[in-house]
This record gives structure tokens, sequence and C-alpha cells, in this order.
């Protein structure tokens, strides 16, 4: 079922994390946050719109690390229901779309609440500040790939915060599928 997240709330305060990638190296937001910027992306290995768009994210995230912003994916999802999620999956996956960030797990989905991820895929734009500036969506694709010449609406904007410091007014939200939470003990 797609979910759509809410709108960007300006200037919410990134969160801190300490999450481990799917061999187990443990990651920090000070190990990822980039110099211009910060982009926070909660993505997983089976969601249709992510794989629809997936070389477009490692497109635009290299793009977003060459302009100083640091970029990190993580995966939040209930890997008993839905194991096809789990961390050595997604070192598959890493590796065979050369994700240039790292791609860590949130098993106790903690740090998926604590910044009110909603689907996948779901963008958390930073300014330097640590300050919310993007909350939309990558392109207009939904679950199929749009054209290729859709406006890079995540890059642009992203390109905007580190620039400027402030992320575009107008964002429309991303769509995708429902982050799988683990049911309630």
């Amino acid at each position: 079922m797609a979910a759509i997240p809410p709108v960007c709330d300006f200037d919410a305060p990134i969160h801190d994390f300490s999450l481990p990638d799917g061999e187990g190296t443990v990651f920090s937001l000070d190990d990822v946050r980039g110099k211009n910027g910060t982009l926070v992306m909660f993505i997983c290995n089976h969601c249709p719109y992510v794989l629809a768009v997936i070389d477009r994210i490692v497109r635009d995230a290299k793009a977003l690390q060459d302009l100083g912003v640091g970029v990190v994916a993580i995966s939040a999802n209930d890997v008993a229901d839905y194991p096809e999620d789990a961390p050595d999956k997604m070192v598959e996956m890493a590796r065979k779309h050369g994700f240039t960030f790292p791609y860590l797990y949130d098993e106790s989905q903690e740090v998926a609440r604590a910044y009110g991820a909603v689907c996948t895929p779901d963008f958390f734009g930073y300014n330097a500040a640590g300050g919310l500036q993007y909350r939309g969506r990558l392109d207009a694709s939904k679950k199929e790939a749009g054209p290729q010449d859709l406006k890079r609406e995540l890059f642009e904007a992203m390109k905007q915060v580190a620039e400027t410091g402030r992320g575009p007014k107008e964002q429309v939200p991303s769509m995708g599928c429902s982050i799988k939470w683990k049911d309630a003990a």
C-alpha cells in the first residue's frame, strides 16, 4: 500500500544515530555528515518504488556528495516479515547498484521513528547546521521510473541547500511503500 509523508517541517533538527551496515560496521551521523548538508534516505530492497529509481538515487547521491552533501541510506523494515530486506541482502543491493554511501540497518526502528519516516523512499535533506530543508520526492516517478528527462527535484533542492542553506518552499512529497513496522509487543 502506498504511503505519503507529510510536508517539510523546515528547520526540524537532524537526529543522531549509530547503526550498522549489512556487514556490521557501525556509522554515526558524524561519520556521514557533509560540510554543505546531509541527506538521510529511508529505502529498502524490495519496494517497487525504490527499485524503479534506485539508479537515479545512486546518480543523485553521487552528484550531491561531489557538492559536499553527506549521504546515508537506512532500511528499517521488519526483516522477520520481509527477509529480502535483511542485512546480507542490503550488502548485495549496495554492491549491485554501486552505492557510494553507507546503507545502514535500523533493526530497532528507533531511528526511523525519530525521523518520522513513513515510506520507502523517504528523503530528509538537512543544511550544514542540521536543519531540515527538504522532505520531497526524488522526481515525478511513481511505481515505474518516469522519463529520463524528469526534473531532478531532490538533486536540485539539495544543491540549493548546499549553496544557500535553505530548501525550496514548494515541495512535492515522496510516495512509496509504507515502512514495515514490527508488531508491538
